[in-house]
């Protein structure tokens, strides 16, 4: 999707438009190293810009964008957006979505919110946004839902912001080269697959049951790893809500957290993956992880 693509963006005042592409990808085809590449791009062209615009497939936009609020410093606003109609569709949302991410980024209120995403008219926070719908045009939202909306009003636009910024740590890794694989939780899971994941890994992360809890088979699998010095993070497979280690039976997050699993807070699975990937890439040990999770500055 081109800027030349969304009727009225290239008569924005005082706008001059630089189509900047690193790579051209679907978004199942992109990988880490895709995500640090865009983020150092985004810091060379910061200084020259009022605002930067990325288009992305919905598929993975909400890891990019994750990772991007986790690499990029620069108080210039960056907004992630994309479209789930295909540009032959009558009811393509592309060039919607696009003028208004780019209203977005040059809206004063947006510089040092660190990125976001735009879709739909809502403005949403990148550590919570998710896609939560396959197939809809409104397919992404986000426990506890947008931090702001954009209106286009009689050729206007109109950015009103529900939240305030928030403090954002920024990593610098040289590469992300770290390995971390997801496994998922379910009723009757004895650890299929945990061994052998656990081998090819540098790290671990497990969409658990409700608030961070296992069968109780995986309480003495998590507890094993603890002499390897990899981390296991318990992420929930929820759609929202926090890990909250509270349950004292066999498996229950509080005897998780005793073996040494690490909570995720609000993040979910594929968000503590980035996380922890970048840690790892910077070499941090187990409990400098375990540490920086349990602060919570995300």
């Amino acid at each position: 999707m081109t800027p030349q693509g969304a009727p009225g963006l290239p008569e924005l005042a005082g706008v001059e438009i630089q189509d900047r592409m690193p790579f051209t990808l679907p978004s199942p085809h992109i990988k880490p190293r895709h995500m640090l590449e865009l983020a150092r791009l985004i810091e060379e062209v910061a200084p020259e810009s009022d605002g930067i615009v990325v288009t992305h497939g919905t598929d993975t936009l909400e890891e990019t964008a994750y990772a991007l609020h986790l690499l990029v410093d620069t108080p210039v606003p960056v907004v992630l957006t994309g479209s789930m109609r295909h540009q032959a569709e009558a009811s393509w949302d592309g060039p919607g979505n696009l003028l208004d991410a780019a209203g977005v980024a040059l809206d004063p209120e947006t510089r040092g919110r660190g990125p976001l995403v735009v879709f739909g008219g809502d403005i949403f926070d990148a550590r919570t946004v998710t896609k939560v719908h396959s197939t809809a045009i409104d397919a992404f939202g986000g426990y506890p839902g947008p931090i702001g909306r954009i209106d286009r009003l009689e050729g206007r636009n109109h950015v009103r912001y529900f939240a305030r910024p928030e403090e954002r740590p920024v990593y610098r890794p040289a590469a992300l080269n770290a390995r971390v694989e997801i496994l998922y939780a379910y009723a009757g899971w004895e650890g299929e697959g945990f061994a052998e994941a656990l081998a090819r890994a540098d790290g671990l992360v497990i969409a658990a049951l409700g608030a961070g809890n296992l069968p109780a088979e995986l309480l003495p699998l998590v507890a094993g790893v603890q002499e390897s010095g990899k981390p296991v993070v318990l992420a929930t497979r929820t759609d929202a809500g926090a890990v909250i280690p509270a349950y004292g039976y066999a498996g229950g997050g509080a005897t998780l957290q005793d073996a040494g699993a690490i909570p995720a807070s609000f993040l979910n699975a594929h968000k503590a993956r980035i996380l922890l990937l970048v840690m790892l890439s910077l070499g941090w040990s187990r409990e400098q992880i375990a540490d920086a999770f349990s602060a919570g500055v995300l």
